[in-house]
């Protein structure tokens, strides 16, 4: 069964840092490029992060570009998102998501098809 499942959410202070794992089972993370999401509450969801399946290309949002760092230990089947300097916009149940119909870095959000349940984010002031 292919799956992905978060961990590492939490309520930290403003300028702390947190680290978010995305484990895949069914398949492997060097097979698809995976991207970590956020959705704040009224706000639309937000594409943060992306690596592609080689592990080569990344991407990251402007709002998060310099704080947040994506990375992939193929050993462990698992995606990093490392943040730092976090703000309470931070705020947001986080994502994680693999797209087995597209490559690269800028892929529609509908072409991600694997999605985790989400893993809860607070920062506070």
């Amino acid at each position: 069964q292919v799956q992905l499942v978060e961990s590492g959410g939490g309520l930290v202070q403003s300028g702390g840092s947190l680290r978010l794992s995305c484990a895949a089972s069914g398949f492997t993370v060097d097979s698809y490029t995976i991207g970590w999401f956020r959705q704040a509450p009224g706000k639309e969801r937000e594409e943060v992060s992306v690596i592609s399946h080689s592990g080569v290309d990344t991407m990251y949002a402007a709002s998060v570009k310099g704080r947040f760092t994506i990375s992939r230990d193929n050993a462990k089947n698992t995606v990093y998102l490392q943040m730092n300097s976090l703000n309470p916009e931070d705020t947001a149940v986080y994502y994680c998501a693999a797209s087995t119909r597209g490559a690269g870095v800028n892929i529609p959000t509908f072409l991600y098809d694997v999605w985790g349940q989400g893993t809860q984010v607070t920062v506070s002031s």
